[in-house]
């Protein structure tokens, strides 16, 4: 017989968060900043309750699909409660052998020039809400939007892909250090 491990359907509001739900559009506010989702989904349904934000859901049965959904919505509801307290980092580093590669940061923009020994530049944005530090060879992204910080860590580090090479040797760009963890001040 095979035992079920089932998850309480509830997150509880730390000191010093803010959460406001308007229908199913959570907006969550602390040290670190606000993020805003919107958790529209006919299956599930959200509700706060003094220091608590519970995720029911929408029919009396529950099934497979309806338990994936609210797990689901659960983590990141974590995961915004966490990144608005705490933050989040991801790390990068700039790799170049043979040709010196310089990476600089312009407002919004990350510049590569001389990748490969090439003459134009390349420009990456940085997303909306998520700052960018260069230290040497490490790329800092730090936010407090988990996908946002792994989303611009992602395109940076893909604005450097090597084509057509063997990657046995070339190993020049950016390329990812650290996965996108909690901030250890």
């Amino acid at each position: 017989m095979k035992k079920v491990v089932t998850r309480k359907s509830q997150v509880k509001i730390p000191s010093g968060v803010e959460v406001s739900l308007d229908h199913l559009i959570l907006k969550v506010k602390g040290t670190n900043g606000t993020v805003e989702r919107d958790f529209s989904n006919p299956r599930i349904r959200i509700e706060r309750d003094n220091d608590m934000i519970k995720v029911l859901p929408s029919n009396k049965k529950l099934t497979k699909k309806d338990k994936m959904y609210i797990n689901t919505t659960l983590s990141h509801i974590e995961n915004i409660i966490s990144g608005v307290s705490r933050g989040y980092e991801a790390k990068l580093k700039i790799c170049s052998g043979h040709f010196p590669m310089s990476v600089t940061l312009e407002g919004k923009n990350i510049i590569v020039k001389n990748f490969l020994g090439e003459k134009i530049p390349r420009k990456t944005q940085i997303t909306e809400g998520v700052s960018v530090k260069i230290e040497g060879d490490i790329i800092k992204v730090t936010g407090c939007d988990k996908e946002k910080v792994g989303q611009t860590a992602a395109t940076i580090e893909s604005s450097c892909r090597i084509k057509n090479r063997d990657l046995r040797l070339f190993q020049d760009g950016i390329w990812l250090l650290d996965k996108v963890k909690e901030k250890n001040d």
